[in-house]
């Protein structure tokens, strides 16, 4: 049985961890925080992810330890996923990886190479640095990051559209290949090529689909704007094989945790090697226009006298995240120039928004 560790099981790496057993891997992921840890190995966790619970109480290979060193002597190939949250500059914060990296440093030097493989986003070019840092101690650096959204991980992850690899060698990129031959339902494109290009790749996609979503909603503006019905309108630019019909309806603007920040660090890296990436940032901007817009219709259209319900306002539908909700920012937005708002979700999505509004809403627990 091929053994794996996965080092850094939030969400995405306790669904990857979970699938990899699934597939027949003997699993053993490494964590820094023990009551997590003791409810993943006693089974007593409960997730909002989707067939999480069934994986998780099924898993007869998979083991959580807080020690590092038990989880690099489990096996050579190790994939890592900590987060990497945005700074108030737009680049991803690698300090979680950081951490690892000099943890991995102070255990020394391994007798066998090994394989350690980032699944989290990380800026372009930083994959490379850790190559420099870490060769000396017999690791081997590879990118091969996730394209899934909240909500459905464990089906995203078993069938992908495509698998990016970032390949530090082609014995890495081949290990890495045929795991995804085990692991998907499906029969993805299989993308290898360097470390920096599937950096740049990971971001660059995302950065497409928000334009997607900010085009849609500016059609569809103007489409509302002319008196015009924005489905048949926009049906019909998605009918085109040349655009395709997925992301491109009219609503709410992206957000969530990572189509905001991708965006934003995609133009400010290409801002870092004096390229503008006007697209990028006038999708932002777009974005931002369309939910001042919609606030202005809203304010047209209804009177203060009334309550006004909204319901589920997490980024989207499946998920309990609410950053970058253009819904609730909508939401906030009224309530502040003095429209009576409640707030109807489950109780985990209603804590959330108290915590940041506290009385701004009324709430409803659905």
């Amino acid at each position: 049985m091929e053994k794996v560790t996965v080092i850094g099981v939030g969400k995405l790496g306790l669904c990857f961890a979970l699938t990899l057993e699934k597939s027949g891997y003997d699993i053993i992921g490494v964590d820094v925080h023990e009551g997590y840890i003791n409810s993943l190995n006693d089974k007593s966790f409960i997730s909002d992810e989707m067939g999480v619970n069934d994986y998780l109480f099924n898993a007869k290979n998979f083991f959580v330890t807080k020690d590092l060193e038990v989880g690099l002597n489990h096996s050579n190939i190790i994939f890592l996923f900590v987060a990497t949250p945005s700074l108030t500059d737009g680049r991803y914060d690698h300090s979680q990886i950081e951490r690892i990296v000099s943890q991995l440093q102070v255990l020394g030097k391994n007798n066998k190479k090994r394989e350690l493989i980032i699944g989290c986003t990380t800026m372009p070019e930083y994959c490379d640095t850790l190559v420099e840092r870490l060769s000396p101690y017999g690791y081997q650096i590879s990118y091969n990051p996730e394209f899934i959204a909240q909500g459905s991980i464990l089906r995203d992850l078993v069938n992908p559209d495509m698998v990016l690899i970032g390949e530090g060698t082609k014995k890495s990129g081949d290990l890495i290949e045929n795991i995804y031959y085990d692991i998907c339902e499906n029969n993805p494109s299989i993308h290898r090529m360097n470390r920096k290009e599937a950096e740049i790749t990971k971001i660059a996609l995302n950065c497409f689909l928000t334009t997607k979503i900010a085009y849609a909603n500016m059609v569809g503006d103007i489409a509302k704007i002319a008196g015009c019905e924005t489905e048949k309108i926009l049906e019909s630019i998605g009918s085109d094989s040349r655009i395709g019909s997925k992301n491109l309806k009219y609503g709410y603007g992206f957000g969530g945790p990572c189509f905001p920040r991708d965006n934003k660090a995609f133009y400010t890296y290409a801002d870092d090697l004096g390229y503008n990436a006007g697209i990028s940032k006038a999708t932002e901007k777009s974005n931002n226009e369309h939910l001042i817009y919609q606030k202005d219709c809203f304010i047209r259209d209804n009177d203060k006298s009334r309550n006004y319900t909204f319901k589920n306002v997490t980024y989207k539908a499946g998920s309990v995240i609410i950053e970058q909700s253009q819904k609730l920012l909508l939401a906030v937005e009224l309530a502040r120039v003095g429209y009576k708002i409640t707030i109807s979700d489950s109780q985990k999505v209603i804590d959330q928004i108290k915590e940041l509004y506290d009385d701004l809403f009324n709430y409803e627990v659905l």
